[in-house]
Protein backbone atom coordinates (compact mmCIF):
# COMPACT_ATOMS: atom_id res chain seq x y z
CA UNK A 1 0.00 0.00 0.00
CA UNK A 2 1.47 3.31 -1.05
CA UNK A 3 1.69 6.22 1.34
CA UNK A 4 -0.97 8.15 -0.61
CA UNK A 5 -3.46 5.29 -0.24
CA UNK A 6 -2.59 4.93 3.42
CA UNK A 7 -3.08 8.67 4.00
CA UNK A 8 -6.43 8.49 2.20
CA UNK A 9 -7.55 5.56 4.35
CA UNK A 10 -6.48 7.33 7.54
CA UNK A 11 -8.50 10.39 6.46
CA UNK A 12 -11.60 8.21 5.89
CA UNK A 13 -11.16 6.65 9.32
CA UNK A 14 -10.80 10.11 10.89
CA UNK A 15 -14.02 11.20 9.20
CA UNK A 16 -15.83 8.04 10.33
CA UNK A 17 -14.76 8.71 13.92
CA UNK A 18 -15.92 12.32 13.64
CA UNK A 19 -19.32 11.10 12.45
CA UNK A 20 -19.45 8.47 15.22
CA UNK A 21 -18.71 11.13 17.83
CA UNK A 22 -21.53 13.31 16.46
CA UNK A 23 -23.97 10.37 16.51
CA UNK A 24 -23.03 9.56 20.11
CA UNK A 25 -23.41 13.20 21.16
CA UNK A 26 -26.50 14.16 19.14
CA UNK A 27 -28.26 10.91 18.16
CA UNK A 28 -30.74 10.21 16.88
CA UNK A 29 -29.52 12.45 14.10
CA UNK A 30 -30.18 12.54 10.37
CA UNK A 31 -27.75 12.93 7.50
CA UNK A 32 -28.39 16.64 6.90
CA UNK A 33 -27.92 17.48 10.58
CA UNK A 34 -24.80 15.31 10.77
CA UNK A 35 -23.35 17.10 7.75
CA UNK A 36 -23.99 20.44 9.42
CA UNK A 37 -22.64 19.45 12.84
CA UNK A 38 -19.54 17.73 11.45
CA UNK A 39 -19.04 20.21 8.59
CA UNK A 40 -18.74 17.32 6.13
CA UNK A 41 -20.57 17.04 2.78
CA UNK A 42 -23.71 14.88 2.90
CA UNK A 43 -22.37 12.30 0.41
CA UNK A 44 -19.36 11.67 2.67
CA UNK A 45 -21.63 11.48 5.72
CA UNK A 46 -23.71 8.82 3.94
CA UNK A 47 -20.58 6.80 3.15
CA UNK A 48 -19.28 7.06 6.72
CA UNK A 49 -22.66 6.06 8.15
CA UNK A 50 -22.74 3.02 5.89
CA UNK A 51 -19.26 2.00 7.09
CA UNK A 52 -20.22 2.59 10.74
CA UNK A 53 -23.40 0.53 10.25
CA UNK A 54 -21.36 -2.28 8.64
CA UNK A 55 -19.05 -2.20 11.67
CA UNK A 56 -22.15 -2.28 13.91
CA UNK A 57 -21.16 0.96 15.65
CA UNK A 58 -24.34 2.86 14.71
CA UNK A 59 -27.88 1.80 13.94
CA UNK A 60 -30.34 3.49 11.61
CA UNK A 61 -33.74 4.44 13.02
CA UNK A 62 -36.65 6.38 11.50
CA UNK A 63 -35.49 9.38 13.58
CA UNK A 64 -31.86 9.11 12.44
CA UNK A 65 -28.66 7.32 13.36
CA UNK A 66 -28.08 6.22 16.95
CA UNK A 67 -25.04 4.60 18.56
CA UNK A 68 -25.06 0.82 19.02
CA UNK A 69 -26.38 -0.35 22.36
CA UNK A 70 -22.93 -1.64 23.38
CA UNK A 71 -20.96 1.29 21.96
CA UNK A 72 -18.75 1.68 25.06
CA UNK A 73 -17.52 -1.92 24.80
CA UNK A 74 -16.99 -1.60 21.05
CA UNK A 75 -14.95 1.58 21.50
CA UNK A 76 -12.85 -0.10 24.21
CA UNK A 77 -12.11 -2.97 21.81
CA UNK A 78 -11.18 -0.50 19.06
CA UNK A 79 -8.85 1.34 21.43
CA UNK A 80 -7.10 -1.90 22.35
CA UNK A 81 -6.57 -2.62 18.65
CA UNK A 82 -5.18 0.87 18.12
CA UNK A 83 -2.77 0.41 21.01
CA UNK A 84 -1.50 -2.85 19.47
CA UNK A 85 -1.12 -1.15 16.09
CA UNK A 86 0.79 1.71 17.71
CA UNK A 87 3.12 -0.75 19.45
CA UNK A 88 3.76 -2.56 16.16
CA UNK A 89 4.56 0.67 14.31
CA UNK A 90 6.91 1.76 17.10
CA UNK A 91 8.70 -1.60 16.85
CA UNK A 92 9.03 -1.24 13.08
CA UNK A 93 10.27 2.32 13.45
CA UNK A 94 12.92 1.20 15.94
CA UNK A 95 14.09 -1.55 13.57
CA UNK A 96 14.42 0.86 10.65
CA UNK A 97 16.09 3.50 12.82
CA UNK A 98 18.80 0.95 13.71
CA UNK A 99 19.66 0.31 10.06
Amino acid sequence: MGLDRLAEQVEKERRDLQILEAVIEHGPIGIASLAEVAEIPEHKVRYSLRMLENDELVQPTPEGAVPADDIEARIATMNQGLERLHDRTETLKAIFDEE
